[in-house]
């Protein structure tokens, strides 16, 4: 039992780890390009430390070890001892990946010792000794104020100007916005000795302010934005919550107390308003002991420290749960099996149409609508985590290939299954890859051609309905159609002699074994890449689309699916069969009359408001015997090619579709992406559209 929870702590670590690190290389790269940016070092600084500690704390000794030099070096980037260089953050990407061995060698991964380290360790000792050195040499005071600037703290300021403050030029509004730019921030203004209109004298300042003010300044920088005015003025600034300050002597001193320090109360007045308690501040106005300012700068004050306690508690805190990925499963699974049991009562209500029998059922349905969403929701990730990794490939490809290139990233907010994410890795790998391999030429040539040195790759994502648009464009060279089509009629793909458009000379790329590349390299030229891309977007039920302009660059498009669990639908029929079609690839659904398919002379074309629709019969597809109806119904969907219909007896309406695997049986049945229970126990099938129209436009092409 020991073993077991020492074994999960460490498994714990280690999924932090790798977090910490993806977030760590995320950083340096960002740090590469804003050098002088405190934030990012302090982000960079705050990793490698929680790596260290909680590898200590786990028993990864090695790893803490290792992290520990990185570390030293990063204190002195933080205490401006040591400047960002491209070789620092080279250095520090090189140690990243050391610690991300060793912790899949703990795994049982490969070796640690596969990344070649002795530079490494040996280069950030030799940073670690220069830190020394500086410690040695750097006052003490001024380690003090570096540690003192890292440490937050929550100040009340009493600040009282001197009534000709107006005359010598200085507006003290200025510097209650110096202090709100330092931190949280809560100003009460006192009002109080402000006389009548009749006495009133515009040019002198009779307004004084408390503030409240939580910052990592310290007591000093508080008093700079005062430096100028400090024999105009009364200022008093205490410390009154922060580190040091969680025992009881230190805790924040309640309303009663703060107005008997500042004896505008006496111990009597207090004594009698805490008896009744809840009308402490009331009271004690109007007995005249305070002014309702001096109640109002107490209690906000104590709602300040309680919002900053609060917020720092829910920082430290986990906001969030880690839990494994197969538990989430099993949830969705479940919440599958309720969806169809609901399906089954749904039916069931109807068909007895009993009124509070479909009043519950209604309720029911949904209940489970939103519970269905709500589990789905926890399985959406932002693409952003996944976008943010592929700098380090477009920074490591630059330098191998001698080119100048920028990532840009948009709509890294956008949501979509962890699973599909998972799944979206690799193809966006080689999809990047080629962009740079293939399409952003040397920065000679862009020169040459007028472009800019530097190319640039952009990764976007944004949400289309009930999929998610995947958008990888490059400003290089574009896409040769003939060298395409020349490639493709060498390896037999099509006739010399065939007229394909471009949209289909660009799918050719995808084909197993194809690259235009004229030798192997260690980035491209297998013609392995592209075709790997094709199959994980099939299995992920998406599709690719590419447009491309010669010397203006290409633009590659994903079409994926929001969720590969459970998904709107529409279910027919054909005879006695029931299928499904995703309902995000229905556009309408019309009738087909037997005049209408004389009209057509035995072709499968329909008239559609003015506009040739071809249609697929799926009682033929599917080889269904039977006679068809006198009106049959076509599902018209939106193909690579434009409009296409699927032709059913009959249209029976939306269904949620909880998505389960078919058999071995059917494995090789493409047009059919799976298979769902339905609510009388029954078995539909999930047509798989793009596939089917795919597969018919090929057979006739081979027909012709």
């Amino acid at each position: 039992m020991e073993f077991q929870i020492i074994e999960s702590h460490r498994e714990i670590y280690r999924s932090e780890a790798f977090e910490l690190l993806s977030e760590l290389e995320t950083s340096l790269l960002a740090m590469e390009e804003a050098p002088g940016d405190s934030e990012l070092i302090g982000r960079v600084f705050r990793a490698l430390h929680t790596i260290k500690g909680s590898g200590a704390m786990a028993g990864f000794d090695d790893i803490a070890t290792f992290t520990h030099d990185i570390e030293n070096v990063f204190d002195l980037v933080r205490n401006k001892e040591l400047d960002v260089t491209k070789t620092l953050v080279d250095l520090s990407l090189k140690a990243a990946d050391r610690i991300r061995s060793m912790l899949e060698a703990s795994r049982g991964g490969r070796p640690a010792e596969a990344i070649a380290t002795a530079d490494v360790t040996e280069a950030l000792r030799q940073f670690a000794s220069m830190r020394e050195v500086a410690e040695q040499n750097m006052p003490e005071i001024s380690r003090a104020v570096s540690e003192e600037h890292h440490e937050e703290k929550t100040f009340r300021i009493h600040f009282r100007p001197d009534r000709e403050i107006f005359s010598r030029g200085t507006n003290p509004l200025l510097l209650l916005n110096e202090l709100r730019q330092m931190g949280k921030c809560s100003v009460i203004a006192h009002t109080e000795a402000v006389p009548d209109l009749e006495q009133f004298d515009p040019e002198e300042c009779h307004l004084s302010w408390d503030i409240i003010l939580t910052t990592d300044q310290g007591v000093n920088g508080i008093k700079d934005v005062f430096i100028f005015v400090e024999d105009e003025c009364e200022l008093e600034i205490a410390a009154i919550d922060g580190p040091g300050m969680e025992d009881e002597d230190n805790s924040p001193k309640k309303l009663g107390e703060i107005l008997l320090d500042r004896g505008v109360v006496s111990p009597k007045d207090l004594k009698e308003a805490l008896d009744s308690q809840k009308r402490l501040g009331e009271l004690l106005v109007d007995k005249g002991a305070v002014q309702a300012s001096m109640v109002e700068s107490g209690l906000a004050e104590q709602r300040h420290v309680q919002a900053v306690r609060s917020r720092q508690i829910t920082e430290e805190q986990a906001s969030s749960i880690r839990v494994r990925a197969e538990k989430l499963d099993t949830l969705v699974n479940l919440v599958g099996e309720m969806v169809t049991v609901q399906a089954r009562l749904s039916q069931a209500s109807a068909s007895m149409k009993n009124p509070d029998l479909l009043s519950i059922s209604e309720e029911v349905e949904r209940l489970t609508t939103e519970l269905r969403d709500n589990t789905l929701s926890i399985r959406m990730l932002p693409i952003g985590t996944t976008f943010s990794k592929f700098k380090r490939l477009v920074r490591d490809l630059s330098s191998e290939l001698g080119k100048e290139i920028l990532l840009v990233t948009d709509g890294g907010e956008t949501e979509l299954d962890k699973t599909v994410i998972e799944r979206l890795n690799d193809p966006l790998v080689h999809l990047i890859r080629n962009c740079i391999d293939h399409g952003i030429e040397a920065p000679e040539t862009r020169e040459a051609a007028g472009k800019p040195r530097s190319g640039t790759v952009r990764l976007a994502a944004m949400h289309s309905g009930a999929n998610v648009l995947i958008t990888i464009e490059d400003d290089g060279a574009g896409l040769d159609v003939e060298a395409i089509r020349s490639k493709a009629i060498e390896k037999g793909l099509v006739a010399a002699e065939a007229e394909l458009p471009e949209k289909e000379i660009f799918s050719l790329i995808f084909a197993p074994g194809f690259s235009t590349a004229g030798k192997i390299t260690n980035v491209s030229g297998r013609g392995v890449g592209m075709d790997v891309v094709k199959r994980s977007l099939d299995a992920l039920r998406g599709s690719i689309e590419i447009t491309s302009k010669r010397d203006a660059g290409t633009s590659i498009t994903l079409k994926l699916p929001l969720t590969l669990a459970i998904v709107d639908g529409l279910l027919v029929a054909v005879r006695e069969g029931r299928y499904v079609l995703p309902l995000s690839a229905v556009e309408e659904c019309v009738e087909l009359t037997r005049e209408d398919v004389a009209l057509a002379h035995g072709r499968h074309i329909t008239l559609v408001r003015g506009e040739i629709v071809p249609y697929i019969r799926l009682r033929e597809r599917f080889a269904i015997e039977g006679n068809a109806p006198e009106v049959e119904q076509i599902v018209i969907t939106e193909s690579a090619r434009g409009k296409v219909g699927l032709v059913v007896d009959k249209v029976i309406g939306e269904h949620q579709t909880v998505i389960k695997n078919i058999g071995k049986v059917f494995r090789n049945v493409e047009e059919l992406s799976g298979a769902t229970i339905l609510g009388d126990g029954t078995v539909a099938l999930i047509i798989d559209v793009p596939k089917l129209v795919q597969s018919v436009e090929v057979e006739q092409c081979s027909v012709h």
